[in-house]
């Protein structure tokens, strides 16, 4: 009998992705919805949609009974009006893990994100750390996910980018473009959630997941551009100090691109070694390239 899984954060980029993972891994997938976000899902007509909401889960844990997995996604990467870290990766964590143990699943995998650590200076960081350690905290067989960038079709920052490549005669960069992303394809790390799940070896475990490569941001776009058939990418470099000072006063707005907090993660950089990822759950690395291209084929 195929075993349950029930997902939160499934209307999202990497949850329709995780989803499609574990539907072909032969998962069932209950997904839990909030109100106004089903028309997120048209096309998934073979997964149970439950109504809800991660910060609401009294009633929930009949919807959830039978479940043999939770897989939860919800996150965001900038505060605004009310929607804080503290709610979405804290409270909302904490409200599954319950909600897990009231319906008897064992189960548990959590997306964080690369730079999680104790002692974080960004407060995005400081909050997935927070919901790590509820998550080691408990008593549920659980694995954590650490991604890098995760990019694809119909992301929040590659596709933007791509746009831009294509649309604009100079590239803005901020500072000199030599901090290093490791860009994961979203397939990828939907095929290790679904995977983990399959993995005994994978409980209690944390995975930090990125693509086989560190790319420095201005290398990073004369990648997309190559991708896009346009190898001259032109760049305009704007010091970081006045951008710094801008987006202390103004991050507040909700249509100011940036934000403190991504400023600093940005400075920090997001790499590491995943060789551990790639081999302990059994999938081959993909090159940048080659999800570039895949990602831009219709472009």
């Amino acid at each position: 009998m195929a075993q349950r899984v029930f997902v939160t954060g499934g209307t999202g980029f990497v949850g329709k992705a995780v989803i499609r993972a574990l539907l072909a891994q032969g998962f069932l997938v209950r997904c839990l919805v909030r109100p106004g976000s089903e028309h997120d899902l048209k096309g998934f007509e073979s997964i149970d949609r439950v109504p809800g909401d991660v910060l609401q889960p009294d009633g929930l844990t009949a919807s959830v009974e039978g479940c043999s997995a939770l897989v939860h996604l919800v996150g965001i990467i900038r505060e605004q009006r009310g929607v804080t870290f503290e709610r979405l990766h804290v409270q909302a964590t904490r409200n599954m893990l319950a909600l897990a143990r009231a319906a008897g699943i064992k189960r548990f995998a959590q997306m964080s994100a690369l730079g999680t650590r104790p002692g974080a200076r960004a407060r995005y960081h400081q909050t997935k750390w927070e919901a790590e350690e509820a998550v080691r905290a408990s008593d549920l067989a659980w694995t954590i996910l650490r991604p890098s960038i995760i990019f694809g079709r119909g992301d929040a920052f590659m596709s933007i980018l791509g746009r831009a490549v294509k649309q604009l005669p100079v590239m803005p960069v901020l500072g000199d473009g030599r901090y290093r992303l490791q860009p994961i394809p979203v397939e990828q790390v939907a095929e290790g959630f679904a995977r983990a799940l399959r993995t005994p070896e994978s409980v209690r475990q944390t995975y930090e997941v990125a693509g086989p490569t560190p790319y420095a941001f201005v290398d990073l776009l004369d990648e997309i551009g190559r991708a896009l058939a346009r190898p001259r990418v032109r760049k305009l470099h704007v010091p970081l100090g006045p951008v710094r000072a801008m987006t202390r006063a103004l991050d507040w707005l909700p249509f100011y691109p940036l934000s403190t907090d991504q400023l600093i993660m940005m400075e920090e950089e997001s790499v590491t070694d995943p060789s551990r990822f790639f081999a302990e759950l059994g999938l081959a690395p993909e090159p940048l390239a080659a999800g570039l291209e895949r990602m831009f084929a219709a472009s």
